[in-house]
């Protein structure tokens, strides 16, 4: 079964729009697996506008499913997963002012950096995962870093799904078909909806996980987490 992984980052651009500890990060992220969540994602980034490096501490502490944490791997973030020893790291090739995750790595360019600290986090027991497009070619050389998974940057599939959804996923199944034929792992997020959820675990069964988090938080406001995270969990059946 796909698990759902929860990112809480839109929890915490609430909470740190007022100073205060109002939405507990913590709490809510012990609801979400509460209410049936497999696993809790945080994407520190440098200014702290969102999750913080502490709120990675805290969780670290008290998650009992997965946690994932998602970032640059820059020589603070290295640091921050070997002290906090998630279940899973997935590398993103973020700039530092990014607003969002939005687009893959270039494997080929970056190979050698991502090769060395996927040996490093792999020697210390902790699953990884890279955040790449769908070219085959770069999946093909993703295999060869040693990385455990990949994730599917999805924003792409998202977009396009209203207009054809058969024309939008065609892509996802070949690249998550040859990253299976390579051993890899499969994972997906980025813009995953309850309106299009469903459809691509229908055509690429063997995803191994969904990372989503502003569309569902956002789905939240209106249902309330708990109703939320079912859904979410129902189109995974």
């Amino acid at each position: 079964m796909t698990k759902l992984s929860v990112n809480i980052n839109k929890v915490a651009t609430l909470r740190n729009a007022r100073g205060e500890n109002v939405p507990n990060v913590l709490n809510v992220a012990l609801d979400c697996e509460k209410f049936g969540a497999d696993g809790i994602t945080v994407h520190p980034r440098p200014d702290g506008r969102h999750i913080r490096y502490q709120d990675v501490f805290d969780l670290s502490q008290f998650i009992k499913t997965e946690l994932n944490i998602e970032g640059y791997p820059s020589l603070e973030f290295i640091d921050l997963v070997l002290k906090t020893k998630p279940m899973q790291v997935t590398l993103v090739p973020d700039e530092p002012d990014a607003i969002t995750s939005n687009a893959g790595w270039n494997v080929e360019k970056s190979f050698n950096q991502l090769y060395e600290i996927i040996e490093g986090l792999k020697e210390k027991g902790i699953r990884t995962s890279i955040f790449v497009g769908t070219d085959l070619h770069n999946i093909e050389l993703a295999a060869k870093t040693g990385t455990d998974r990949i994730e599917l940057y999805t924003e792409p599939y998202a977009r396009l799904y209203p207009k054809g959804k058969e024309e939008a996923i065609a892509p996802f199944i070949k690249a998550a078909e040859l990253g299976k034929k390579l051993g890899l792992g499969i994972n997906a997020g980025h813009d995953l909806s309850l309106e299009n959820l469903a459809y691509l675990h229908q055509n690429i069964p063997h995803l191994d996980e969904v990372s989503i988090g502003h569309a569902l938080i956002c789905d939240a406001l209106y249902l309330g987490l708990e109703t939320t995270i079912k859904k979410y969990k129902k189109k995974l059946e």
